[in-house]
């Protein structure tokens, strides 16, 4: 069953890949037009039908790739990921300001309006980070453990937290994503050190923002890929960040200049890097995952 798992893992990842921007077949605006209540219904029931699908195709390898693979096809985000991040570069290399803070606002809860080319730069590479570890790597860990579930569940909570975020009852979405993100974030970073030098990057400064900066950061979780990115490219991001529901101070990431454009650019290869070392990550794990289970 490792093996079936592993197999949907790589055939969905592929789909993602050949299939493209995946925003037509993910619930990203349905979760943000649901009321608070009927979201959360909807990210449980998901996690239900996950669950009694896995065990459904228990003990059937055909079923289980299948499953996994289609599961995996409909929640990753590298592909919409990778476009989007494009968009982003081009406009801004092209100073389209308007279109830039419409993708941006896309991907981000911030509020993007009035921000200039420096500042929708650095929002830029910051979600970038993000999302590939919300939209890519937290569901190829949570699918290598746990299967359709986990795969169905990474996603669901990561949509609830950016539709909820500063509403009423947030605060349960917020800290059921900072448990479901412990594991993943951390990798991404991990694989973020191991990628940068494929796009031009410094390993070194991606490991020493990571380990450095997120210190200061209020999240167990938030800035550490985003340290990371920036380290691996050599830049600085973080500070004033504007949201519907006030304005956060947070810490400076990395060092060095501003970013700008090429680095939004370089920042998609290295979210494209980062997908590939997860992919093959989520793989590794499901094999052994499912040969300790034998051994058990």
């Amino acid at each position: 069953m490792s093996a079936a798992r592993a197999i949907g893992l790589v055939l969905g990842v592929a789909a993602d890949g050949a299939l493209g921007d995946p925003r037509r077949r993910l619930p990203v605006t349905a979760f943000r037009r649901l009321p608070h209540r009927s979201g959360v219904l909807v990210a449980g029931a998901l996690v239900v039908g996950g669950t009694l699908l896995e065990r459904a195709s228990r003990g059937r390898p055909l079923a289980q790739a299948t499953a996994t693979a289609v599961t995996t096809w409909a929640v990753l985000g590298a592909a919409g990921l990778a476009q989007q991040g494009t968009e982003l570069a081009r406009d801004l290399e092209e100073c389209r300001f308007e279109p830039a803070r419409a993708t941006l606002s896309e991907l981000d809860p911030r509020v993007a309006g009035g921000l200039g080319a420096i500042a929708l730069s650095r929002a830029s590479v910051e979600t970038l980070a993000e999302n590939t570890s919300d939209a890519v790597v937290a569901p190829l860990v949570w699918g290598a453990l746990a299967g359709v579930p986990g795969l169905l569940g990474a996603r669901a909570v990561s949509l609830l937290r950016r539709s909820r975020a500063g509403r009423r009852g947030h605060w349960a979405v917020d800290r059921a994503d900072e448990l479901v993100h412990l594991l993943p974030t951390r990798v991404a970073a991990a694989l973020t050190v191991a990628a940068a030098p494929v796009v031009g990057g410094s390993a070194g400064g991606a490991w020493r923002a990571w380990r450095r900066d997120t210190i200061a950061h209020p999240s167990p979780n938030a800035g550490r890929v985003e340290a990371a990115f920036a380290g691996a490219l050599e830049v600085r991001v973080g500070g004033r960040t504007v949201y519907p529901h006030g304005v956060l101070e947070l810490p400076v990431l990395g060092v060095g200049r501003n970013p700008d454009a090429g680095h939004v650019t370089r920042a998609v290869e290295l979210s494209r890097v980062v997908g590939w070392l997860a992919g093959a990550t989520s793989v590794v794990v499901a094999v052994l995952t499912g040969f300790r289970r034998r051994e058990l």
